[in-house]
């Protein structure tokens, strides 16, 4: 078996890619165990805080090393939160806070206005040097609705509709949004580069 450092104290992080993992020569270990130091995210696109996360560890754990970086990108907003998505309304914000700032600046957007995406990127690194890292990237493309719907899942789900669908995320089973979103695709383009062999 391969060892394989995921960046990530995230728990259910570690489940759901121990899962997506398996049947495959790889054995997934969280940075915790090798005391790998957190990393500041200074990146200005998810592809590049993926990479610091994912090289930081590779550097400590001297394994290689996977890491994700994701968010919610508005089109009236410019893209934005982006990458600042966990911390749209402070440092410490909660999902409240955000989802309140969030909708505060969509009011006034009138709803065909309000297109709305997940993105994901999930970065692999052979070793902390490595060049060319894997990246596996996935969107999931949405609509921002003014009021929340839904009790699943977490962050901008409440209010992440999906026309297609009628709901929202928040309104999905777990093994349907795992297979449509943004993490989901991600996950799966990961999976089948490590059945092919890096």
């Amino acid at each position: 078996m391969t060892r394989l450092v995921l960046a990530s104290a995230n728990a259910g992080k570690l489940r759901e890619l121990t899962r997506l993992l398996s049947g495959l020569e790889f054995e997934l270990h969280p940075q915790m165990e090798f005391n790998v130091p957190q990393v500041e995210e200074t990146g200005t696109t998810f592809v590049e805080n993926a990479i610091i996360k994912a090289r930081n560890a590779a550097q400590h754990s001297g394994y290689m090393s996977l890491a994700d970086d994701s968010g919610i990108e508005v089109d009236a907003l410019n893209g934005a939160p982006g990458v600042y998505s966990a911390r749209f309304a402070g440092k410490n914000a909660s999902d409240d806070d955000n989802n309140a700032l969030l909708i505060e600046k969509m009011a006034s957007v009138p709803e065909r206005q309000r297109i709305a995406r997940y993105r994901a990127v999930i970065v692999l690194m052979r070793h902390a040097a490595d060049p060319s890292p894997v990246i596996c990237e996935g969107s999931w493309q949405g609509v921002i609705q003014l009021s929340p719907a839904g009790s699943g899942g977490f962050g901008y789900d409440p209010y992440f509709y999906l026309p297609e669908l009628g709901c929202t995320s928040a309104e999905l089973g777990a093994d349907d949004k795992n297979r449509l979103s943004h993490r989901g695709k991600a996950l799966q383009q990961l999976k089948d580069r490590l059945r092919r062999g890096l």
